[in-house]
């Protein structure tokens, strides 16, 4: 990989905070690099399935071999490659952001990471509820509810509820139980997409759904989204807010890849 590609899809700071969201994202630059391969592929050994561009090996930002964990993520990063044109624009390749920031930034950081991802904990999405109207009130508990009655059943991790803004304190209990399910995903792979999907959502439980397989990635989205399907309901859509979203969710169905990639022991 060329050191003007490897620009383009990030270069780890040691001196930053991790955050592999920032990190998988990406940031305007004034000029793509050009495509300089002919064939994107992977090969497999015994560490994994590593990325190659026209048969050589390729490598991450910090020089780390683009490795995937399993041969359903290969086959998608590399198609990410293949579809670039004449330019490699990494808004299109959310799936090799999440690989290099779980590579270069959340292996060597994993206790960091998952810390950051506990304090989540404390401000769930599906904790903060709506008085009125109506309709938006029963539409946050029929989807959020069922996710706090997993929780509770999944991981003794009782959510107190709170109307509007208001922050409530969750009880020690639930703190713990919740962070012990953060800290039980070592994989690097998972963890930064875990992290993706609470960050995006707001919802450190929507993530864990995800990842337990109590929710489905298009579950997922729509119970962290009540609130704005309710908006477009009663104001219409902007297509600008719209478009906005749909990158978002670029974003949330890659991250929900590395959550679901294979079963990894």
């Amino acid at each position: 990989m060329s050191d003007q590609t490897t620009d383009w899809l990030g270069q780890p700071s040691d001196g930053d905070k991790p955050d592999p969201v920032r990190a998988a994202r990406g940031h305007a630059k004034p000029a793509l690099p050009r495509r300089f391969y002919k064939e994107a592929d992977f090969s497999e050994d015994a560490d994994g399935f590593r990325l190659t561009l026209d048969g050589r090996p390729a490598n991450t930002p910090a020089r780390n071999p683009l490795r995937l964990p399993d041969r359903a993520l290969a086959e998608r990063v590399a198609a990410e490659w293949g579809a670039q044109d004449t330019a490699i624009d990494p808004a299109r390749m959310p799936l090799t952001r999440l690989a290099n920031t779980a590579i270069d930034g959340v292996t060597p950081r994993l206790a960091e990471v998952a810390a950051d991802l506990c304090a989540y904990a404390g401000t769930d999405l599906v904790a903060y509820r709506a008085g009125d109207p109506e309709r938006l009130v029963a539409a946050q508990a029929e989807a959020w509810d069922p996710i706090l009655a997993w929780a509770r059943d999944a991981f003794g991790a009782r959510v107190i509820l709170s109307e509007g803004v208001m922050h409530v304190a969750q009880p020690d209990d639930t703190i713990r139980a919740l962070s012990a399910a953060v800290n039980a995903v070592t994989d690097p792979f998972q963890l930064v997409g875990l992290h993706t999907l609470t960050t995006l959502t707001g919802s450190l439980l929507i993530a864990l759904a995800v990842l337990e397989g109590r929710l489905t990635p298009a579950e997922a989205w729509e119970a962290a989204h009540v609130d704005e399907t309710y908006q477009a309901a009663v104001w219409g859509r902007d297509a600008e807010a719209e478009a906005r979203l749909e990158a978002r969710r670029t974003e949330f169905e890659a991250a929900a890849a590395f959550v679901g990639a294979s079963d990894r022991a």
